[in-house]
C-alpha cells in the first residue's frame, strides 16, 4: 500500500493545531504490533510534538484533529471532554431505512480485545443521532451525530436498528457488490467477484471546535475516492 504524503492530507493547518483527512486502512496511533505505520507516526515527521486528539477506527476515513503542541492538545481534550467537539459522519448504510433526528442512546460497554457490545447495566452512556440524507433501492445514506465518543459507537448503534454500516461484517454489514445493484451484470467465467468499496462505508465528514486561538472553525473532509465511488454507482444503478 503507498502512504499519502503527510503534507497532501492537510485540510486546514495554524500554529496549534492541523485537521488531516486521514485515509482509509491508516491506524490513528500505535497499534499492538507496533510495526505499522500510522497517522501519530506521520504527524510527528510533520512536526515533532505531534499529538492525536481522539481516534478514527483504522477503516474509517475523514477529518482527524491533531494537536501541534502540548498546550493545543490539552485544549482540544477538555472540548472531547466537555462534548465541545461536534462530529458529523456520513454512512451508508444496509436497507432503506427513514431516520428523521432519530436520537440512540444504548449504553455501550467495551469487552476488550476491539469488541464492545449494548449492555443497559454495566454500560456506559452513549448517545448518537441520525438523519437518512438520501434513498436508494437497497441502501441509504445516513449522516450520524455522535454526542459521546464511546468505541465503535455509530457502528454498533446502527446495528441495534437492523441498518448495519454497509461492508460491516463485524456487525452484520453486507458487502456492496456490482451484481447486487446493476441489473443483467455478467461476470466473467472464472472471475471472483470483488465488493466495491474494500472496507465499511464510514467516513467522518466535519468537525467543528474552538481552536486554541479561540476562533470557532468547522472543517470539512471531503470523501475519500472509494466512498465517492461507492455513491456514484449506487446513484447510477440502485436509484
Amino acid at each position: 500500500m503507498k502512504f499519502p504524503k503527510f503534507s497532501d492530507l492537510i485540510l486546514f493547518e495554524d500554529d496549534d493545531i492541523i485537521v488531516v483527512n486521514k485515509p482509509p486502512f491508516i491506524s490513528s496511533l500505535d497499534e499492538r504490533e507496533g510495526g505499522e505505520i500510522n497517522m501519530l507516526r506521520l504527524a510527528k515527521q510533520y512536526t515533532a510534538d505531534a499529538q492525536i486528539c481522539h481516534r478514527l477506527d483504522k477503516e474509517t476515513s475523514g477529518a482527524l484533529i491533531i494537536a501541534k503542541n502540548p498546550e493545543a492538545y490539552r485544549d482540544v481534550s477538555i472540548q472531547f471532554e466537555k462534548r465541545r467537539v461536534k462530529k458529523v459522519y456520513h454512512a451508508v448504510i444496509d436497507g432503506t431505512h427513514v431516520f428523521e433526528s432519530l436520537l440512540i442512546d444504548l449504553p455501550i460497554l467495551n469487552v476488550g480485545k476491539g469488541n464492545v457490545t449494548i449492555s443497559r447495566q454495566e454500560g456506559k452512556r452513549a448517545e448518537t443521532w441520525f438523519q437518512s440524507l438520501k434513498y436508494f433501492k437497497h441502501y441509504t445514506l445516513v449522516e450520524c451525530r455522535p454526542v459521546t465518543g464511546r468505541m465503535h459507537q455509530i457502528r454498533i448503534h446502527l446495528a441495534t436498528q437492523r441498518a448495519s454500516i454497509a461492508g460491516d461484517e463485524m456487525y452484520k454489514g453486507q458487502q456492496v457488490f456490482l451484481s447486487k445493484i446493476k441489473r443483467k451484470y455478467i461476470l466473467g467465467k472464472d472471475q471472483e467477484e470483488l465488493p466495491i468499496m474494500k472496507r465499511f462505508a464510514l467516513h467522518a465528514y466535519e468537525v467543528s471546535f474552538k481552536l486554541p486561538s479561540g476562533r470557532d472553525i468547522t472543517v470539512h473532509a471531503p470523501y475519500p475516492k472509494d466512498f465517492e465511488t461507492l455513491l456514484k454507482l449506487l446513484e447510477k444503478f440502485d436509484s
